[in-house]
């Protein structure tokens, strides 16, 4: 979260005239309800079957960037989905950097604690074995939008 994939998915999108998803997007469409809805009636364990599901459905089309959720890297099956499917391209920033980002946001259900800060720390620790699986790590912390869609684009293309 906080890092840019929804922005810097939409600029690439537009750069290489392809198609953007927005996982959790399509899952709110598909639930009728916000993720916050989704993770406080239904729980986490169900908002992640239907990711799964999500992304499993979206894998099958081709010209277009797909941003997803930063906890579907949890699951091992979603990793093997993103690699079979397409470029896996884990975007992260520094701690501080995504709370500034996001502080003043109200849907990020997994920041309703009392310090989120360290919540995004223990986040950002726990995940990151599962980052460092994508091809390419690329650290937005210092990037615009601009120039962390510029950075992708140059990657794939080279």
């Amino acid at each position: 979260m906080g890092t840019g994939k929804t922005s810097v998915g939409r600029e690439i999108a537009l750069n290489l005239g392809l198609k953007f998803i927005d996982l959790d997007e399509l899952i709110v469409k598909k639930e009728g309800r916000s993720i916050n809805d989704v993770f406080n009636s239904s729980g986490e364990p169900y908002f992640r079957k239907v990711e799964k599901e999500t992304l499993t459905e979206v894998s099958r089309g081709i010209g277009q960037v797909v941003s997803c959720g930063g906890g579907i890297v949890i699951d091992p099956e979603n990793i093997a989905i993103m690699k079979q499917s397409g470029r896996f391209i884990a975007l992260f920033a520094r701690p501080e950097v995504i709370f500034e980002r996001v502080k003043k946001e109200t849907h990020r259900p997994l920041l309703n604690t009392a310090d989120p800060l360290a919540r995004i720390k223990e986040l950002l620790a726990i995940r990151k074995p599962y980052y460092d699986q994508a091809e390419f790590l690329i650290d937005t912390s210092d990037m615009s939008v601009q120039e962390a869609a510029e950075r992708v684009i140059k990657l794939i293309n080279d």
